[in-house]
């Protein structure tokens, strides 16, 4: 009897131990257990790992932000003379004129639609990518999931297109902040360039868009910025995936291993410089139809471009090819060390999480 129900016990105890560790036994029917997502690798807590690093990144980098913008916006729609009058000659002199005249203030304007964008901007594409990209790893490769004893095989091309798709998401999301921050980084009682919109906050802006163009106001530009995010996006996320994945498979001897701040430094450098070739045109169109003057119409249209593809066309034809790349050095100034900046701190971030979390 005892015997029979000790029998009966450990039979009960097999299976239980059979489903915890998800080892089917002979007979059974027991499958195996999904195992649970760890809290570092969770949609919210990359989120947040995203927004947190991205707005950390911005506060250092925002001044060039400012100088691209305007750099950007110089000469709009304006043949190039001999003596046209520039207010802004190269970065490190408008760098110079903006904080001799206008300040700490006028090097950091635009910070606070600044820290919103890069939340609904970074915390979206940062949050979202991996889960995107598994889902499309799944569908086109059929590689199911990674381990650190099984590494997911690295495909380019689907992790360009996880980037993008994130990154145009991130960027319909955030478009209003942007616009925000766009028209104060180019306004100056200085040295003024593009239309002047002369907001004195965050919220006066969004106020007085709402007030002339109501919801269409508020997302002019966003085709734009899609644009523009969906193919920044494509191109960092996957080289800094590929970059990161190439260094600490060859460098690991040397301690460059996956979670190394050197393998992340490294990584975001190259990263940086190819983000920025490929993104500058689609960041001087984002620049100018944000801040172009509202149609007199007034149905929340812009006055100078209808759509992207206009103001690419209207800005090449009258100031040649190359002004697709104003404010370029700018750009990388701002772009190459935010990238260093952002991917670090969310490495950090992660690896926090994956020890205490």
């Amino acid at each position: 009897m005892n015997d029979s129900a000790n029998g009966s016990s450990g039979s009960s105890a097999g299976v239980v131990d059979a489903v915890v560790q998800g080892i089917a036994m002979p007979g059974s029917v027991v499958a195996k257990m999904p195992e649970p997502v760890p809290a570092h690798r969770n949609i919210m807590f990359t989120w947040l790992a995203g927004s947190m690093a991205s707005c950390g990144a911005v506060t250092f980098t925002n001044p060039f932000e400012v100088v691209k913008t305007r750099l950007q916006l110089q000469g709009e729609l304006a043949k190039s003379t001999p003596n046209m009058v520039k207010p802004y000659h190269n970065v490190m002199q408008a760098f110079w004129v903006i904080g001799k005249n206008e300040g700490l203030r006028g090097l950091q304007k635009g910070l606070g639609p600044g820290y919103m964008y890069q939340i609904m901007l970074n915390g979206t594409r940062l949050g979202f990518y991996e889960p995107v990209k598994g889902v499309l790893y799944r569908a086109f490769a059929g590689q199911t999931g990674e381990s650190q004893q099984q590494p997911r095989r690295p495909i380019i091309a689907l992790n360009v297109a996880a980037g993008g798709m994130c990154g145009m998401a991130g960027a319909a999301l955030g478009s209003p902040f942007f616009l925000v921050k766009t028209r104060m980084q180019s306004a100056s009682n200085f040295a003024a360039v593009g239309f002047q919109h002369n907001y004195t906050s965050s919220v006066d802006g969004l106020r007085k868009i709402w007030r002339d163009g109501g919801v269409r106001g508020l997302y002019r530009g966003m085709d734009a910025a899609m644009m523009r995010a969906g193919a920044g996006s494509s191109v960092q996320l996957a080289t800094y995936d590929h970059c990161k994945s190439y260094i600490s498979r060859n460098l690991a001897h040397r301690g460059f291993n996956d979670n190394s701040v050197g393998t992340h430094f490294l990584a975001s450098m190259v990263t940086g410089f190819f983000v920025c070739m490929v993104m500058n045109p689609f960041d001087v169109v984002s620049t100018r139809m944000y801040n172009q003057k509202p149609s007199a119409a007034g149905h929340g249209g812009g006055a100078l471009y209808k759509n992207p593809l206009q103001c690419f066309y209207k800005t090449v034809s009258t100031e040649g090819f190359f002004s697709l790349y104003k404010g370029f050095l700018a750009h990388y100034l701002r772009l190459g060390p935010h990238t260093i900046l952002m991917f670090v701190f969310v490495e950090q971030i992660k690896a926090f999480g994956k020890k205490y979390i």
